[in-house]
């Protein structure tokens, strides 16, 4: 079994972040693993307070599974603040992991900022350089890039200049395109299209951070980058089609949606 690491907020409903990491991972067949950054108070309705995890003890966390253990991916999806963006740049370059999945969390579904916007140029600056794949949506390559996105020609156009930024492959959701939803993946040479029907439905809290997930699980279970993405972009599919009317707000996906049916249960139908 591989071991992979998630560095990332908690969310203390359990659609998003470290527990939506957590689930993916093992219903890839990976062992979990957590750094926590931010602790986050937030239900399905949006997030109502947000605490910074002091960056010394992010870096006593990190240090204390590779010290110990073999990670063979790690997915970074929550980081608030510039002195926690540098830590983990200086101890990823020190421990030198296989294989990194950074999501540029910047805002949650109800607005919340969840980057502080005078961290967005570390973010840039160290951790994409660092990164395997990295996986903005539309609004977070807006902000990456300062262009608007409106088609998928625009994403083509984000796509480079992310790529510029160092990351080995970029990867632009496109969820909050008009039509269907048709994800663009670029490893600086080719295009690749991953098409999908958008699915009538208000749960999708913790797609992104699951759609991270699973990539980071499928990379480390020696997946190529785009077989991982497409992997990837299946898993999500079912798991929001099969979504979870959790709350009075916007539900999460259904992780483990295939492992239920398995086991005879109809979770999610």
């Amino acid at each position: 079994m591989k071991n992979v690491l998630t560095i990332a907020g908690s969310d203390s409903c359990g659609g998003a972040g470290i527990q939506a990491d957590l689930k993916t991972f093992s219903a890839h067949g990976t062992y979990g693993m957590s750094v926590i950054t931010a602790i986050t108070a937030q239900n399905t309705m949006g997030v109502f307070d947000v605490h910074d995890i002091p960056s010394s003890t992010v870096a006593s966390q990190i240090s204390a599974i590779f010290d110990d253990i073999e990670v063979s991916a790690v997915k970074i999806g929550m980081v608030s603040i510039t002195n926690t963006i540098n830590i983990i740049a200086e101890k990823l370059n020190f421990y030198k992991p296989s294989n990194i999945v950074l999501d540029p969390v910047m805002v949650s579904k109800s607005g919340c900022n969840l980057l502080n916007p005078t961290a967005i140029d570390a973010l840039k600056n160290k951790l994409l350089p660092l990164s395997t794949i990295t996986t903005p949506n539309i609004p977070e390559a807006e902000v990456l890039t300062n262009k608007t996105i409106y088609s998928l020609k625009d994403m083509e156009m984000a796509a480079k200049v992310i790529y510029q930024m160092g990351p080995k492959y970029v990867l632009i959701k496109g969820g909050h395109l008009e039509a269907d939803s048709t994800d663009l993946l670029f490893d600086g040479n080719e295009f690749y299209y991953f098409e999908a029907k958008r699915i009538n439905t208000k749960n999708t809290h913790g797609t992104g951070c699951t759609l991270s997930s699973a990539i980071a699980s499928n990379l480390a279970n020696g997946m190529s980058a785009y077989d991982a993405v497409k992997a990837s972009k299946e898993y999500i599919t079912i798991a929001i089609e099969h979504s979870i009317s959790l709350g009075k707000g916007v539900g999460p996906t259904n992780h483990f949606y295939s492992l239920y049916r398995k086991a005879g249960l109809n979770y999610g139908e």
